[in-house]
């Protein structure tokens, strides 16, 4: 769909049900975290009166909220040039502030609102962004809460403009050239079978052959609940309540080590995703970023083969809580809940099914076979 601002054309690009799942995303966080403390949300005029209204409709608790006004756009170019801050009447002192923005790109203009509020005395300082433009991104700090990321593209509605125009659109539109497909310089690999195929060792060769990242969401949760993040703090919340990570929370921290080692020639997915629901929400996250699903590896191994290697396991580990019942079940798990991602890639041309039994050097070179190929593609 594509409209006309001025002597514009714009694309549409993020549609209204996206950006308002983006922000319950975002309420969802601060709902967990500040439930307890005494906020202020600030928000800056004038791209984030819709983000701030809808946001603020989905809070759960006694909050503050205020408007302020900065100035740093002139068409479509920023111009940097900051002016001081209006229209904050509240004390913060001793409160927690969450500064609200639609878009932060180059970051200027965001960490002069954070030094001015600095000096109001609040306990603590918290900014949350719809979008984040990371290409534009020039500043050190830390933003709290991000919607989604975007590419360095200008773009209007929902709150943003072009020239005064266009803030009333529910949508986002850009200006410009969209990209039609995934960007193919990039492989994202998954790694799939049951429990005792061998997903650790194969994964190492290809990650030390191909100098690709290896990526295991077993690693990404302990990393997140290790640091404390918003995202481990989450996690936590449900662990220690004996319950299941949900899947956003999962996804969310795939998305954000995805972001991390941008600039690689390529990814290994260690046994995720493990439903087709995560392969759905993986391949939102892919889509988002302009990349794709490259190939998924199945490692198929016979059953008792899996057995006597997990009882081998379970005896060189001392792990006495492998028991061949254990192991039955673990593998049944795994036929129920994952056994169907396969099938969900196959229906789109992506599974490649490798016999996992044999020398590990012949089952490498079977997976090195199909890479090469899809590393020239």
């Amino acid at each position: 769909m594509t409209i006309k601002l001025l002597d514009k054309e714009f694309e549409l690009t993020i549609p209204t049900k996206k950006i308002q799942d983006a922000i319950q995303n975002i309420a969802d966080e601060i709902n967990a975290q500040l439930l307890h403390k005494d906020v202020v949300f600030i928000a800056i005029l004038n791209g984030a009166f819709m983000f701030a209204a809808d946001l603020f409709k989905r809070i759960e608790f006694d909050a503050q909220i205020s408007f302020i006004k900065f100035a740093s756009y002139e068409g479509t170019e920023s111009t940097g040039n900051v002016k001081k801050l209006i229209g904050l009447n509240e004390d913060l002192t001793g409160k927690t502030v969450v500064v609200l923005e639609d878009i932060v790109d180059s970051g200027i203009t965001m960490e002069k609102i954070v030094d001015q509020v600095k000096a109001l005395n609040p306990a603590e300082i918290r900014i949350a962004t719809l979008l984040l433009k990371p290409d534009a991104f020039m500043k050190n700090y830390m933003i709290d809460y991000i919607g989604m990321e975007i590419p360095n593209d200008f773009i209007v509605g929902y709150g943003l403009d072009y020239n005064g125009y266009g803030r009333n659109l529910t949508a986002i539109y850009t200006h410009g050239k969209i990209p039609s497909k995934a960007i193919s310089n990039v492989k994202y690999f998954l790694l799939f079978g049951p429990p005792g195929a061998g997903k650790g060792t194969q994964s190492k060769k290809i990650i030390e052959k191909y100098n690709l990242v290896h990526l295991s969401t077993g690693d990404i949760l302990r990393k997140e609940l290790e640091t404390n993040s918003k995202l481990g703090q989450l996690a936590k919340n449900y662990m220690n309540k004996g319950g299941l990570v949900p899947d956003d929370i999962i996804l969310g921290m795939v998305a954000k080590e995805l972001d991390a080692n941008k600039g690689t020639k390529g990814v290994v997915l260690d046994g995720f995703p493990r439903t087709v629901d995560q392969a759905k929400g993986l391949e939102k996250i892919l889509k988002d970023r302009n990349y794709e699903v490259s190939a998924m590896f199945a490692l198929n191994v016979r059953k008792n083969e899996l057995i006597k290697r997990l009882l081998d396991r379970a005896k060189q580990g001392n792990r006495i809580d492998d028991t061949p019942e254990i192991i039955e079940e673990r593998i049944k798990t795994y036929i129920d809940q994952t056994a169907p991602v396969g099938e969900y890639f196959r229906k789109k041309g992506k599974l490649y099914e490798i016999m996992g039994e044999g020398k590990i050097e012949d089952i490498s070179a079977d997976i090195s076979e199909v890479i090469d190929k899809l590393m020239q593609s």
